[in-house]
């Protein structure tokens, strides 16, 4: 694999930014603590899937029992960090982002820690800080040690709870002397669905698939993701946050909303998504419980915080993690029949997208920028959870595979040129 396409993205971010020559901004735009930087996951970039006491996590098996595409070697990030790093000099990264593999670092999920995993990590983060660049550490990318899954079922079990926080505080007690910006859970509404709705992450249930129940665990998961993401900041808060500084996040993975009519049924419809998208997530974390309207929809189906816990969840985010690839146009739904396959998250929601006559979210063509779309993320946040700090953590637009258009890649220069400029509005 050529290294160097693994930079692509924030290689034209930065030419856009810093050159100026297709926006009418420059990098001193922007505020000074406003990081433009990359990013990527353990599982999709370390490779080395078994090497050096690392055991299977719930992504290795995912794939390997499908028979399909894995990141066995992926980019070989394990064994190439070093060029890795240097290609964010040349690129001229601020930030990187990356994700610690929990099977890696503890590879029974719990226990002893592996003291090879333990040294990479180490050597990897001082590798970044003595470039200038400044870590972003996820701790939770979808990939749980396989041995908790088999043992009391990962995520559907609050006994995870407690392994994950002292996961956390091993993270923390090695790496906070470099590492100020924590993200605990990556895209937690979206691991939520498809990994126990859909089935089509891992650790792939669903109401079809081989084992699962779509319309509890979903629900039960995301209760527990919170609960183990407020656990392990409290922790972080306790012991660490006085002598080291940083801070702890949760990320999201956030849609921009357009009604497809200008009924009132399609604007009511736009709420429920955003109940169930934004407000399933950050609505604990900003006010402690789920969004009413969410409540009565799905009703004792949701978990019910305790007080303590309630108070435990809210504030315990220092700041937000934004995902955004998407934009969908909505329309109402709560009429329709449930057709075969649809799963019970959608259906919960009510409102989904018509395409080809069928019931699905309908992601909106190339022509129309995403522009509005963030624009739209950051102000929603913004005006309904209490204006926190955002990390815009992921972004993109999918290109085929072309070689000539690697080498004149005027589209997605002009897809982030119009990105950019979107956030610096906002930002404004």
């Amino acid at each position: 694999m050529d290294r160097r396409k693994l930079y692509v993205l924030t290689i034209f971010v930065t030419l856009s930014v810093r050159c100026g020559c297709v926006a009418n901004y420059t990098r001193d735009d922007f505020p000074h603590d406003f990081a433009f930087g990359s990013g990527t996951s353990a599982y999709q970039w370390e490779g080395a899937y078994d090497e050096d006491g690392k055991k299977p996590s719930v992504w290795d098996t995912y794939v390997h029992s499908r028979n399909m595409e894995n990141g066995d070697k992926a980019c070989d990030g394990y064994h190439k960090y070093k060029e890795d790093v240097q290609l964010m000099v040349e690129t001229g990264l601020e930030a990187f982002r990356f994700s610690i593999s929990w099977s890696r670092l503890i590879p029974n999920g719990r226990g002893s820690v592996n003291p090879k995993g333990l040294q990479f990590y180490k050597n990897f983060i001082l590798e970044l800080v003595s470039h200038g660049i400044e870590p972003h550490v996820t701790l939770y990318h979808y990939d749980h040690p396989q041995q908790l899954e088999d043992e009391y079922g990962g995520w559907l079990n609050r006994r995870i709870i407690k392994d994950f926080t002292a996961y956390a505080d091993v993270c923390f007690r090695e790496f906070g002397k470099h590492v100020k910006f924590w993200t605990t859970i990556n895209e937690a509404n979206i691991f939520t669905v498809g990994g126990y709705d859909g089935g089509n992450t891992p650790p792939g249930r669903c109401s079809t698939c081989l084992s699962g129940n779509s319309s509890t665990e979903p629900y039960i998961v995301a209760h527990n993701l919170l609960l183990a993401h407020a656990s392990a900041s409290r922790l972080y808060k306790q012991k660490y946050k006085n002598t080291q500084g940083g801070s702890v996040g949760f990320s999201i993975f956030a849609i921009g909303f357009r009604p497809s009519t200008n009924s009132k049924d399609d604007e009511m419809a736009i709420q429920r998504f955003k109940d169930f998208f934004f407000g399933w997530m950050l609505g604990p974390l900003t006010y402690g419980d789920y969004p009413e309207g969410m409540k009565r929809i799905v009703g004792t189906r949701l978990p019910v915080f305790t007080k303590e816990e309630s108070e435990q969840v809210k504030g315990s985010s220092d700041f937000v993690g934004v995902i955004h690839y998407l934009a969908a146009s909505i329309s109402n739904a709560q009429s329709q029949p449930s057709l075969p396959g649809d799963s019970a998250f959608f259906t919960d929601i009510g409102a989904i997208s018509m395409m080809k006559n069928k019931y699905r979210m309908l992601f909106l063509p190339p022509s129309l920028t995403f522009s509005f779309h963030i624009s739209m993320v950051l102000e929603y946040i913004k005006q309904s959870y209490g204006n926190p700090p955002v990390y815009i953590l992921e972004n993109g637009k999918p290109m085929k595979q072309d070689l000539q258009l690697q080498k004149k890649d005027t589209p997605r220069i002009e897809f982030l040129d119009a990105y950019i400029g979107a956030v610096l509005k906002a930002v404004r």
